[in-house]
């Protein structure tokens, strides 16, 4: 088969690899579409955890062609799609029922071969039923689970607000989710206007074009989102959905009292937020991160499949594996990308 494959970080290289063999209790998938993410750009430096030689893509969709020994539940010609994340089921975390936190994570496209190749083989345990769903849907399952945790982690008071930074995929999915699971406004900033017009088509309270933020134009940038949310006050829910530290800065000052900041947006290991403890303190504030979703992949598909999630507009660019450098490029500098998506 064709893939991607790195041997090492900065070296993509799209090349004929051996087919991979259904083991027992797997499932062989003919990849349809996989989608590329922020993940993808950290693994393409050697971070994340990325163990090389790897083959990237951790958001897919296909269908099945073989069954290894002993797989029940799936037949041959289902469409299907992954939940890339495993856990080891033997840590003090997976003893106590705390998966999300296993301390040997194993992740389809970040330490274990994924989809950014034509064929991939997956435990049946981490494959769900796509049956029925428009594949440019399907796709964005696990964008939209990890949205989903996200949302699990929050817990959000019915009657609440919240601000989105970060008008991306998983942001645009987290914003609906918030507001389909109690959360009575939602806005969401973003400097690009085709994104936040893909946000406003999927009915999103409130759009706010803001500038990139720097630290000479912060303050200016939060006096006017304050002065946006619903009560002038602030948000009692942040969203740090970009990645970016010098946005979450943003965060803290945003919020009204006893709010919650969420650190949603994967940045880099050296990023530092800076928090004041008294205002923690005194404020009664709590900030939270949101990684890898471990159980949240029904859910989410149950939400795509009612439209209590919609994905119309998400998708803006589409790419061969021998054209993934240009996958690369558009994430990294195109502003008009939205989601991107990888093609076998």
């Amino acid at each position: 088969m064709r893939a991607v494959i790195y041997d090492r970080a900065l070296e993509p290289e799209a090349r004929e690899v051996p087919d991979p063999e259904p083991g027992p209790g797997e499932v062989l998938i003919k990849v349809a579409q996989a989608g590329f993410c922020g993940t993808d750009l950290h693994l393409h430096t050697g971070g994340f955890d990325a163990r090389f030689p790897l083959i990237p893509g951790h958001e897919g969709v296909g269908t099945v062609v073989g069954l290894g020994a002993g797989t029940t539940g799936f037949d041959v010609g289902q469409q299907v799609v992954v939940n890339p994340n495993a856990y080891c089921g033997h840590c003090a975390y997976c003893r106590a029922g705390d998966l999300v936190r296993c301390e040997n994570l194993l992740a389809v496209g970040v330490n274990r071969d994924g989809m950014f190749a034509e064929l991939v083989s997956v435990p049946a345990g981490q494959v769900f039923d796509a049956d029925g769903l428009d594949p440019d849907v399907a796709v964005l399952a696990e964008p939209a689970s990890c949205a989903m945790h996200g949302l699990e982690r929050l817990r959000p008071r019915p009657g609440s607000s919240a601000l989105v930074f970060g008008a991306g995929p998983t942001g645009s999915l987290l914003a609906q989710m918030m507001a389909s699971g109690g959360v009575a406004h939602v806005s969401v900033a973003d400097p690009s206007a085709a994104k936040l017009e893909t946000v406003r088509g999927l009915g999103i309270d409130q759009t706010l074009p803001i500038e990139m933020i720097t630290e000479a134009n912060a303050a200016s940038v939060v006096e006017r989102l304050r002065a946006a949310s619903p009560t002038g006050t602030g948000y009692d829910v942040v969203v740090e959905a970009t990645g970016s530290a010098t946005v979450g800065n943003l965060g803290v000052p945003l919020l009204r009292n006893g709010g919650t900041l969420l650190v949603y947006g994967v940045a880099s290991e050296q990023a530092r937020l800076s928090v004041a403890p008294y205002e923690l303190f005194r404020r009664e504030l709590t900030v939270m991160g949101s990684f890898a979703e471990m159980t949240s992949f029904a859910a989410a598909l149950a939400a795509l499949r009612t439209g209590r999630v919609r994905t119309q507009g998400l998708i803006t660019h589409r790419f061969g594996l021998d054209d993934y450098a240009g996958a690369i490029e558009a994430a990294r500098h195109d502003r008009t990308a939205h989601k991107i998506v990888i093609v076998p």
